[in-house]
């Protein structure tokens, strides 16, 4: 069996934009099933007649976001740490890495099933919306948060077959998540008229089908190296040191992009349901650029890893170039397909008249966001797949702040647009800091 890490790395720009593209189609297209399956979601009860519930779907969305990104550090360093082992060709402790993240996820998550009951009270004071929709979004909340532990190890199965440039099995492990959710959410909420509670079923269903299937594609690519769990150093203290550092800085800085997009939308709420609904609506539209540039972004996270774990100046380079340069063109992309076709895009997501004329007034802030945020995405899979955790955990900082100020000074002025200008502010931000760093990260090759 021919490992890509054996493999002579490419020599001209053309060869390496092929090995990037080869990388990130199949994470682009397991990445744009998420927010599809999310605005299937969305869908499902878009069509039923109260709007109240889009917006109890998309708050108790940002409950587990919040919930479950807060442990992204178990994709993010996984991939990173896996990525370079890879490349130094350190299997033994790539095989460590491997097994410390499967763990984590799952002792993280049965805590979360422990605590459930003070997450929902602290959260539901935090985030006001009307009576209505908080009363579903509770419903919904009882029955998905029995999915935790197999959402947080599928974030370390992800980090694990990223960081090994196993992209096809992260694909299927996230298509089999995406699509039963799809196929279960039209049967339970339009066949059996579950409404709410269906849609969370469907998601925990889907969430431990696509663990299996993600730790099966696991084994078989660690198998490859006849390595065995070293169970007396998984605790050892100089590891579980770097292990901690890294992991609680990334931690930092998804908390803070949580905290935008939480405060994103409970500003929403306080504006009442229908903008609350309708910027429901328009962020599936952001998630989607986001996942199809993240294609890219991960796709440097497993060169740029590999490449800087083999100290490979020239090498790592050349991966930032390809990748930026595919980066652009998806993000052109998507710029192209919301001018041309987002008012049908809004209509297919729901028929409820209010909310699409509401939506059609924003959309054209989607129609800019992907060119102004494709490098904050991909300057983060530089970094992610470089475990520089510090930059990453002050640039999120810097940039949750330049959003809250903008906030502060055009909401009593623009509304809803406000928002949007806010959001437009914090990626922008995000990708001017990282790059500032940049020349930093590459003096460490030197």
């Amino acid at each position: 069996m021919t490992e890509p890490a054996t493999r002579a790395l490419p020599s001209t720009s053309g060869e390496w934009n092929h090995r990037v593209w080869s990388l990130a189609w199949p994470i682009i297209l397991a990445n744009m099933s998420v927010p599809l399956a999310g605005a299937v979601d969305t869908a499902v009860v878009g069509h039923l007649p109260d709007p109240s519930l889009i917006g109890a779907v998309g708050l108790a969305a940002v409950l587990f976001s919040f919930l479950y990104w807060a442990f992204a550090f178990l994709r993010m360093a996984t991939t990173g740490f896996v990525a370079q082992r890879y490349g130094a060709k350190d299997y033994a402790e790539l095989h460590d890495s491997c097994v410390r993240a499967v763990l984590l996820g799952a002792v993280i998550g049965l805590a979360l099933i422990a605590t459930q009951v003070p997450i929902a009270i602290t959260f539901f004071r935090l985030i006001e919306g009307s009576a209505s929709v908080e009363q579903h979004a509770n419903t919904y909340f009882q029955y998905r948060i029995w999915g935790a532990p197999a959402a947080l190890i599928n974030f370390a199965v992800l980090g694990i077959l990223f960081g090994m440039q196993r992209m096809r099995g992260a694909l299927i492990s996230q298509l089999v998540l995406n699509v039963t959710n799809v196929t279960l959410d039209l049967l339970f909420v339009v066949s059996f008229g579950w409404g709410v509670e269906g849609v969370a079923i469907a998601t925990v269903i889907s969430e431990y089908l696509a663990m299996l299937v993600g730790l099966w594609f696991v084994v078989t690519s660690i198998r490859q190296f006849n390595t065995r769990t070293r169970w007396s150093l998984l605790l050892e203290a100089s590891r579980i040191k770097q292990l901690v550092v890294v992991n609680l800085n990334l931690m930092v800085r998804t908390v803070s992009v949580l905290l935008v997009f939480a405060h994103f939308t409970a500003v929403s709420a306080t504006l009442g349901d229908v903008l609350l609904a309708a910027n429901v609506v328009l962020m599936h539209f952001f998630n989607l650029a986001s996942y199809g540039l993240d294609g890219f972004a991960h796709a440097v996270e497993a060169l740029g890893g590999y490449a800087f774990g083999k100290r490979d100046k020239a090498a790592f380079k050349a991966a930032v170039r390809a990748s930026c340069v595919c980066s652009v063109g998806i993000a052109g992309l998507f710029t192209l397909v919301f001018w041309l076709s987002g008012e049908m895009l809004v209509g297919v997501m729901t028929d409820i008249t209010i909310v699409r004329e509401t939506s059609s007034a924003y959309l054209w802030w989607l129609i800019v966001i992907p060119l102004i945020a494709v490098w904050s995405f991909l300057l983060d899979g530089v970094f992610v797949g470089t475990t520089r955790s510090a930059a990453m955990r002050d640039c999120m900082l810097l940039s949750g702040g330049a959003y809250l100020v903008t906030v502060w000074l055009t909401l009593p002025l623009l509304g809803n647009h406000g928002l949007w200008l806010a959001i437009s502010v914090f990626v922008v931000v995000r990708g001017l800091v990282l790059w500032w760093q940049y020349p930093k990260l590459l003096g460490a090759l030197d």
